[in-house]
């Protein structure tokens, strides 16, 4: 879900940032503190319209959802042994609806405006930690993100390619020795560009 924002000219999209950052806060924050189906069904079909009005198309929206599937395919059953059917549908509901805030927060804002927002929140706290320091964290987190699932990705193919797809360690050997290198290159681009202290 990082970083993948479907451009648009919706009111959603129009939003600043910051105050989107806000009522995402507090959605989720009431969402959680709601304790009815009822108020979690109407809570869905505004969520839902949202993403009417930000005309985010039916499967880029599935597709932010899907990953959550298949964690709430163990949770609900466990949910449903131990506290029954409806804090089962609460707790689906609940977890559905915050990550669909999230997609669509996601999906309608730049990463860059994120990372201007973050940095103008911190301002104020710049006598004890730098703003600027932690945007620029933040930013490379985002971009390292998809960058490790693709270097994931190139591995598990050359393991397929070996015929080693039985063996952890020829993924997790790989994987490490790839991953520091790059944060080698990457920590010494930032040197280069007087990124250090």
């Amino acid at each position: 879900m990082i970083g993948v924002m479907h451009p648009g000219t919706s009111p959603v999209h129009r939003a600043p940032a910051l105050a989107k950052l806000g009522l995402l806060a507090a959605s989720v924050t009431a969402i959680a503190l709601v304790p009815s189906l009822g108020w979690l069904g109407a809570a869905a079909v505004a969520v839902a319209a949202l993403f009417a009005i930000a005309r985010i198309p039916f499967g880029v929206a599935w597709g932010q959802l899907v990953p959550i599937l298949w964690l709430l395919a163990f949770a609900v059953p466990l949910q449903v042994i131990f506290g029954g059917w409806e804090a089962a549908g609460v707790m689906a509901l609940r977890v559905l609806l915050a990550v669909a805030l999230a997609a669509l927060y996601t999906l309608t804002t730049p990463v860059t405006a994120t990372l201007d927002t973050v940095t103008t929140l911190l301002r104020p706290f710049r006598r004890w930690l730098d703003a600027d320091r932690v945007g620029l964290a933040l930013a490379l987190t985002i971009r390292c993100v998809p960058l490790l699932a693709e270097l994931v990705r190139d591995v598990l193919d050359a393991r397929r390619a070996r015929g080693a797809e039985g063996s952890l360690l020829a993924l997790a050997v790989p994987v490490i020795v790839r991953a520091l290198r790059t944060a080698d290159h990457l920590g010494e681009a930032l040197a280069a560009r007087g990124v250090d202290d």
